[in-house]
C-alpha cells in the first residue's frame, strides 16, 4: 500500500540538502538576470526607435540614406563577428535544443556574448527604422543568460542544459510581453514538446520570476491596455471568420516566403544575396525606406504604436498598410538583420482586422483587430495556443477568450495547408548548416541529456 507522505521527514530532507538549494538559487538568480537584461533591451530598443522618429521628423528624406547605410553596416558586422545573432532568435534556441546539435556547438546559437550582441544589433535595426520586433530576440537573449548557469549547477540537480534553454527562452517571452502565462505555454508548445517533471516546477518559477522583473519596471499593465469589446453576437460571426481566414492565408504565404528566402531558394535574387549580402542589405534597406515614405511613416518600426492607435480608434491606417507592412517585414528579415517578427506580425494582423471592420462593421473594430492580431501571429508561427494567450494577455481580452481561441486555431489550420512550421524549418536549416563533424549526433553525457519524464 502507498503510505501518506510524512510532512516532517520530507521537510527535513528538503532543508538538509544544501547543495540542492544552492542549485535552485543559482537558477533563480540567473532568471532575475535574464529578466533584467530583457528589460534593458526593451529600454534600449525604445530609445533607439525614438531617435529614428526624431530623424524622420526632422527630415523624412534622410531615411533614403540613413536606413540603407545602417542596414548594410548591421549585416556586415553580424556576418563578420556574430553570425549566430542574425534573424529572429527563436530558431537559434530551437536549434540549440535539437538533439542533433552537440553540446559543444550550442554556443554557436546561444551564449552571453551572442545575447549582448543581439541586443546591440537589434537596437541598431530599430535605429534604422526597420520593421522588426524585439520579442524574438528577447528569447535568444534570455536563453543565452540561462544557458550560462549550467557552469554552476550539478548534473543531478534536474536542470540540465535542455531545461535551462527552455526556461530562458520562455522567460524572454514572459518578460518581453509582460505575459508570464504566455511564457509557460511558449515553453511547452514551441521550445519543448515535453517538460521534465523533475525540473518543471523550477522552470515555471524561473519564467514567472523573469516576467515579474518586467512587471516591476513597467507596471502590472497590459501591453496594449484594455480593449473595449462590444457585445459579440451572430453579426460578428462572418466578419470574424473573414479575418481569421484572411490572416490564415496571408500568414501562410508570409511563413512560406520567409522560409524560402532564409533557407536559400534557387532564384537569382537569392543567389545574388548569397554572393553580395551587404549590397543586398543596402538595397533592401532602401526599399524599406521608400515603403516607409510611401506609407507616411506607418511601416517603420515594430508597429506597436500603430496597433495601440488602431485599438483606440484614433488612427486612419493607409489603405495599403497590410501589404506594405508585409513587404517591409519580409525584406528586413531577408536582409539578415537581427530582429524578430512577433510585433510586426501583430501589426499586420491588426491591419487586416481594421480593414475588415471598416468594410462591414466599424463598431466591431477593437474585437476584429484583436482577432486579426491573434490569427496572423498563429498563422505565421503555427503555435495557436501561444498566439492566443499572448494577445489575450496583451489586450486584457478575457471577454474574448473563445473568439481569440477560435481565430488562432482556424488561422493556424489554414496556414498549415500552405507552409511548414516556420521556426522549425529555420531551426533545422541552422542545424543542417553546422560543419559535418559538429552536426553529426554524438552520445551526450548525462549532464546534457534531458531528464526523464
Amino acid at each position: 500500500m502507498n503510505r501518506e507522505p510524512d510532512f516532517l521527514q520530507n521537510l527535513q530532507t528538503e532543508l538538509s540538502n544544501g547543495r540542492l538549494w544552492f542549485d535552485r538559487a543559482v537558477v533563480l538568480m540567473y532568471a532575475v538576470a535574464a529578466g533584467l537584461l530583457v528589460v534593458a533591451f526593451t529600454l534600449l530598443s525604445d530609445w533607439s526607435f525614438s531617435l529614428f522618429e526624431a530623424l524622420y521628423g526632422y527630415n523624412p528624406w534622410l531615411v533614403l540614406l540613413w536606413t540603407p547605410a545602417l542596414t548594410a553596416a548591421i549585416v556586415w558586422l553580424t556576418r563578420r563577428d556574430f553570425p549566430g545573432a542574425a534573424g529572429s532568435g527563436i530558431p537559434q534556441v530551437m536549434a540549440a535544443l535539437d538533439p542533433a546539435t552537440p553540446p559543444e556547438s550550442r554556443s554557436r546559437f546561444v551564449s552571453l556574448r551572442l545575447a549582448l550582441a543581439k541586443m546591440g544589433l537589434a537596437a541598431g535595426g530599430m535605429l534604422a527604422g526597420l520593421s522588426i520586433g524585439r520579442e524574438g530576440p528577447s528569447v535568444q537573449v534570455a536563453a543565452g543568460v540561462m544557458h550560462h548557469a549550467r557552469r554552476w549547477i550539478r548534473p543531478e540537480s534536474g536542470m540540465n542544459a535542455h531545461a535551462l534553454l527552455v526556461a530562458g527562452g520562455a522567460a524572454g517571452i514572459a518578460a518581453a510581453f509582460n505575459a508570464p502565462l504566455a511564457g509557460v505555454v511558449f515553453a511547452i508548445e514551441e521550445l519543448s514538446r515535453k517538460l521534465a517533471m523533475r525540473g518543471s516546477g523550477l522552470i515555471i518559477v524561473a519564467i514567472v520570476l523573469a516576467g515579474l522583473i518586467g512587471v516591476s519596471v513597467f507596471g502590472n499593465v497590459s501591453y496594449f491596455g484594455v480593449i473595449k469589446v462590444p457585445p459579440l453576437g451572430w453579426a460578428a460571426v462572418l466578419p470574424g471568420l473573414a479575418v481569421a481566414l484572411l490572416c490564415g492565408l496571408l500568414g501562410g504565404v508570409f511563413s512560406r516566403l520567409l522560409a524560402a528566402s532564409l533557407t536559400g531558394s534557387p532564384d537569382r535574387i537569392s543567389q545574388w544575396r548569397q554572393r553580395h549580402p551587404v549590397r543586398f542589405a543596402a538595397a533592401g534597406g532602401l526599399v524599406i525606406a521608400v515603403i516607409g515614405l510611401a506609407s507616411q511613416g506607418a511601416t517603420f518600426g515594430a508597429g506597436s504604436g500603430a496597433v495601440m492607435q488602431m485599438l483606440a480608434g484614433e488612427t486612419e491606417v493607409p489603405s495599403l498598410y497590410v501589404l506594405l507592412k508585409f513587404i517591409a517585414t519580409w525584406l528586413a528579415a531577408w536582409c539578415g538583420v537581427p530582429g524578430g517578427i512577433f510585433a510586426p506580425s501583430l501589426s499586420i494582423g491588426a491591419g487586416v482586422g481594421h480593414n475588415v471592420a471598416e468594410l462591414v462593421s466599424p463598431e466591431l473594430g477593437a474585437a476584429l483587430i484583436a482577432m486579426g492580431m491573434t490569427a496572423f501571429l498563429a498563422a505565421v508561427t503555427q503555435a495557436p495556443l501561444t498566439a492566443f494567450i499572448i494577445v489575450m494577455e496583451m489586450v486584457d481580452g478575457r471577454a474574448m477568450v473563445f473568439s481569440l481561441m477560435l481565430a488562432a486555431m482556424l488561422a493556424s489550420l489554414v496556414s498549415r495547408l500552405l507552409s511548414r512550421p516556420l521556426y522549425e524549418t529555420l531551426a533545422q536549416h541552422l542545424v543542417n548548416s553546422l560543419p559535418t563533424s559538429a552536426a553529426a549526433p554524438e552520445p551526450q553525457p548525462a549532464a546534457e541529456r534531458p531528464a526523464p519524464n
